[in-house]
């Protein structure tokens, strides 16, 4: 008797994970490398011992990173944030921030991935000088 050949044929249900000819799932494209890149340097209370947080709510908007204590706002634009209505949009959310107690410092992903030190400088100096104000008023109290 002949050996038949058995041919596999494709799964009905191949898209559905529990199939054992289902293809891997895609990797997930994640969120962009510039905020991983600056969170690495922000969490855990690694700049100056400020706690941060990411995609934190702040009025009607989430912003990208927020010291609660300093009331600070790290804000990263990418290519989409220079073309007029992101530019005019931007500058809304910044005002709306502001109203509600925070400063707002905007970096571009260039800056972020370009010039890491030079931008973790600039924070750390604002929250510098927020302390020694903060510091000031409490002792003055």
């Amino acid at each position: 008797m002949r050996a038949v050949e058995h041919q596999s044929l494709p799964c009905p249900l191949a898209s559905a994970p529990h199939c054992p000819s289902a293809p891997p799932p895609a990797a997930s494209a994640g969120p962009p490398p510039t905020p991983n890149a600056l969170w690495y340097h922000l969490r855990a209370r690694r700049l100056g011992g400020y706690k941060f947080r990411r995609q934190s709510p702040v009025g009607e908007h989430v912003a990208d990173f927020a010291c609660l204590e300093a009331r600070l706002i790290v804000e990263l634009d990418g290519g989409q944030h220079f073309d007029p209505e992101s530019v005019t949009a931007d500058a809304r959310r910044t005002v709306e921030m502001e109203a509600v107690g925070y400063h707002v410092m905007r970096f571009t992903n260039r800056e972020v991935l370009g010039q890491m030190e030079a931008v973790l400088e600039a924070i750390l100096q604002w929250l510098t000088k927020w302390k020694q104000e903060v510091g000031g008023r409490q002792e003055r109290s």
